[in-house]
């Protein structure tokens, strides 16, 4: 399988939006402790800083578990989620413009086997890959890779020549952001149709 890393440019753009919609068929990969896993995103949402009231740096709220959101494109945001998940992100954007990319839902590809000793599962079924906390699970992310640059080699996002076209994204409101008010029936989650490991609600 040839494996064109994303690079510094991707990442640094101004519109999350774009970017979120673009990583939909790209494979994330990680290789910790000389394992490779891999999954096809098939699933994310974008958070446009300081402007979205979903955004954990809305209003320039800057704290130490957002800080790393105001640095360089390209990095790995990982925050815990009710003490329990452990969430992924990709920071976008130039520095100290907050904006990042949440990634909901893959297709495993590679490593099977190992994703399903680290989510204790008996067989690979659409939750290996479905949400973001099984997003994480699966391929060994924890908040501790916080900060790692995804354009080394231990864990990155690739093209390998999966074609997807514009009519095989469907674009909707995030999910879990009732919060956000108007922010939140931003049409800013992006979704590979028909794929099974998309989370929440069925689409059509």
């Amino acid at each position: 399988m040839a494996l064109k890393k994303l690079d510094y440019e991707f990442y640094n753009r101004t519109n999350v939006v774009k970017i979120a919609k673009e990583l939909i068929g790209k494979l994330l990969v990680t290789r910790f402790d000389g394992i490779e896993t891999s999954g096809r995103i098939v699933e994310t949402e974008a958070y446009n800083g300081i402007a979205d009231r979903a955004s954990h740096a809305w209003n320039n709220r800057r704290t130490n578990r957002t800080e790393i959101m105001f640095g360089d494109a390209g990095m790995a945001y990982v925050y815990l989620c009710y003490g329990i998940h452990h969430l992924f992100n990709i920071v976008t954007n130039e520095k100290d413009i907050p904006n990042a990319v949440l990634i909901r839902a893959i297709e495993p590809v590679t490593g099977i086997n190992i994703m399903l000793e680290r989510t204790g599962k008996k067989k690979p079924d659409r939750t290996l890959g479905s949400g973001p906390g099984n997003v994480a699970k699966a391929l060994g992310i924890f908040t501790k890779h916080t900060g790692i640059n995804l354009l080394d080699d231990l864990m990155f996002v690739a093209d390998d020549n999966f074609k997807v076209t514009n009519k095989d994204v469907l674009a909707t409101p995030r999910i879990g952001v009732d919060y956000a008010g108007e922010d939140a029936l931003l049409p800013y989650r992006f979704v590979l149709k028909g794929n099974i490991y998309v989370s929440g609600r069925k689409l059509k």
